[in-house]
């Protein structure tokens, strides 16, 4: 039977598109798609051409975090026990990454997903979406979402986000400055295409300096230093294996 992967990459003329190819599992995020993002995003690094990448959800819906069922079925899968440095891999090759991502936000991003969300340099949102970061209602930590949401934004933001774990949707969400955009839910997709196609035709020199200027100067060390600094466990009694930390 022919394996389906797990990450689509789809090129187009000056950008690409790279889908989160699990629509059965809400996009869920497993080893598969973890290998999968982390080699997209390599091959679209490597390509000097490429001035946007547009990060998406098959199915119309974006991703619903890790996918605890993969996490723990029996036998343990072989990429569990190094997922977490995997993951954290996953997010430095997103903050090294040349061209500028576009996000569209479809339906839902939670926890490891919301994670990918503030990853984006711009993201666009459907009217009827939401994001949640819910670790703390799992005494989980969050690592990831805390790095871009110190990176991007201020502890007001922060706090809102992560210290309630509420949903959050797409007026608060556009308020707060944590999305670019919202439009009608079946407008989201056309529009970061429209944006990617138009930084397509830009300069890719001048979309490289721009991005890599104001990535070095708002973070000020190395990706890999920056979410390093993120790791940190969470103290007992809360402590969760590191593997499903998002």
């Amino acid at each position: 039977m022919e394996t389906i992967p797990a990450v689509l990459l789809e090129r187009h003329e000056g950008w690409a598109e790279i889908v989160l190819n699990r629509p059965d599992r809400r996009n869920a995020i497993d080893g598969a798609l973890a290998d999968g993002l982390h080699e997209a995003l390599a091959a679209v690094q490597a390509d000097d051409t490429l001035r946007a990448v547009v990060l998406r959800g098959a199915g119309g819906a974006f991703c619903s975090g890790l996918d605890l069922k993969a996490f723990g079925a029996t036998p343990t899968p072989a990429w569990v026990p190094g997922f977490g440095a995997h993951w954290r891999a996953v997010h430095v090759a997103l903050a090294s990454l040349r061209p500028v991502l576009l996000v569209a936000l479809e339906r839902f991003a939670i926890n490891g997903g919301a994670a990918l969300v503030l990853a984006g340099d711009l993201a666009v949102c459907g009217e009827g979406a939401f994001l949640q970061v819910a670790e703390i209602r799992l005494g989980m930590a969050a690592p990831n979402n805390l790095a871009w949401l110190r990176l991007r934004h201020p502890e007001s933001v922060a706090a809102r986000l992560v210290l309630t774990g509420d949903r959050v949707g797409a007026a608060e969400l556009l308020r707060l400055g944590v999305v670019s955009e919202v439009l009608a839910d079946d407008a989201v997709l056309a529009r970061c295409r429209e944006r990617a196609a138009d930084l397509a035709s830009l300069p890719a020199a001048g979309v490289a300096a721009i991005k890599s200027s104001m990535r070095a100067a708002f973070m000020g060390t190395s990706p890999e230093a920056w979410f390093a600094g993120f790791a940190a466990p969470v103290p007992a009694p809360f402590a969760v294996p590191a593997a499903v930390r998002t």
